[in-house]
């Protein structure tokens, strides 16, 4: 706006200039604001590769302890790592590991089963239960080798 009349040349190069200079203050605000937005994104797409990564270390540690605790003596202990076998089964995030679950409970059940009274023992019975379970699903765990999110 001009507050002296139009005749004044300098008044009205001065105009110009702030508003030259509030345009390029402007185009500058919002390339720092893009740059800014962009580097949140990439921070923030970072953060979610370590936790999946995080999230899949703690899986291969829990089916790790599991499948060393089918070799305890103690039938609770056991009964524990296939039941938590189980539940990873179930998890729809973990569908990758649907397969190498059950291949490793039906290796249990070939070598315990060489025994005639093992059959009805509740550990063979809970593998038992849980293979039928996931034939009766259809978790086969043979896909891509990839775990859906």
């Amino acid at each position: 706006m001009l507050t002296q009349p139009p005749g004044n040349p300098l008044l009205v190069w001065t105009e110009i200039a702030r508003n030259v200079a509030i345009v390029l203050a402007g185009m500058v605000g919002l390339g720092i604001a893009w740059w800014r937005s962009r580097a949140a994104n990439l921070q923030a797409r970072a953060a979610l590769e370590q936790s999946e990564l995080a999230r899949r270390d703690h899986i291969t540690e829990i089916f790790g302890k599991a499948v060393d605790q089918l070799a305890s003596e103690k039938l609770e202990v056991r009964l524990g790592a296939i039941y938590t076998l189980w539940a990873i089964c179930q998890d729809n995030r973990y569908g990758a590991y649907i397969w190498p679950i059950q291949e490793t409970l039906s290796a249990y059940v070939r070598t315990k089963a060489a025994s005639s009274e093992a059959v009805g023992e509740p550990d063979i019975k809970a593998i038992l239960e849980m293979l039928r379970d996931l034939a009766r699903r259809g978790g086969n765990g043979e896909g891509d080798g990839t775990e859906s999110a």
